[in-house]
C-alpha cells in the first residue's frame, strides 16, 4: 500500500482474493491510515480474546442442535436447516464448524459426548478434510529385507546379537511388535580352559 499498488494487484501478488485484502484493510482504519503492525497487534489481540460458544449462550439453539443430532442428522443437514428456516440475524443460524467443535472438543461442555455416536464416522477424534492416506504406503516397513534372504549365519544362531522382530496388527488401531534375541540353541558349558 507504501507503494501506491492497488488492492487488487496487492492480492495478486500475495495470492489471496481481493476481497480478504479488502476486509484487512477496512477492519483496520481504512487505506489512508492502514499500518501492517498496527494491524497485526490487533489480529493478535483478537485471536487472544476468548469468545463465548455460541451454543453455550443460546439455549433454544442448543436444544435444536441436540435434537437433531440425536436423530442422526449431520452438522451439515443442521446447519443447512436452520439456515433456510430462520432469517440472518435471528439467533438460530450456526455453522457446522461449530457443531462439530462443540461436539469434539469437549471443554466446552456444551453437548453431550453421547452425541458424537451418532455422527455417521463413528470416530472418536474429528478428521480434517484434507487429510487422507492416498498414495500412502501403509503397514510397510521402508526398505526391509524379506525373512527369506537372510543370511546363512542368522538361520544357524552361532553368532549371538542377531535380533527378529515382527509387528502384529489387531483390529482397529491395535499393534503389538515383539523383538527376541535369536540366541544359540546349543548348551554352552564352561570349563577351566574356557567354552565347550
Amino acid at each position: 500500500m507504501a507503494s501506491g499498488k492497488s488492492l487488487r494487484q496487492i492480492a495478486r501478488d500475495l495470492g489471496r482474493a481481493p476481497s480478504s485484502i479488502s476486509r484487512e484493510v477496512k477492519r483496520n482504519k481504512g487505506a489512508r491510515h492502514y499500518l501492517a503492525v498496527d494491524a497485526d497487534d490487533r489480529a493478535w489481540r483478537r485471536a487472544r480474546r476468548r469468545r463465548p460458544c455460541l451454543l453455550a449462550g443460546n439455549e433454544e439453539l442448543r436444544v435444536f442442535v441436540a435434537g437433531k443430532l440425536a436423530d442422526d442428522w449431520s452438522p451439515q443437514q443442521i446447519a443447512g436447516h436452520l439456515a433456510k428456516c430462520y432469517p440472518v440475524g435471528s439467533g438460530m443460524r450456526i455453522s457446522h464448524e461449530t457443531i462439530y467443535k462443540s461436539l469434539f472438543i469437549q471443554t466446552r461442555g456444551v453437548l453431550k459426548r453421547e452425541l458424537q455416536q451418532h455422527l455417521r464416522s463413528k470416530r472418536p477424534i474429528r478428521r480434517h478434510k484434507r487429510s487422507s492416506t492416498k498414495g500412502q504406503r501403509r503397514c510397510e516397513i521402508m526398505g526391509a529385507v524379506s525373512i527369506r534372504e537372510r543370511p546363512a549365519e542368522v538361520e544357524d544362531r552361532a553368532v549371538p546379537g542377531h535380533w527378529e522382530g515382527d509387528l502384529l496388527l489387531g483390529c482397529g488401531l491395535t499393534q503389538v511388535a515383539t523383538l527376541v534375541e535369536r540366541a544359540c540353541v546349543t548348551r554352552c558349558s564352561w570349563s577351566s580352559t574356557g567354552a565347550t
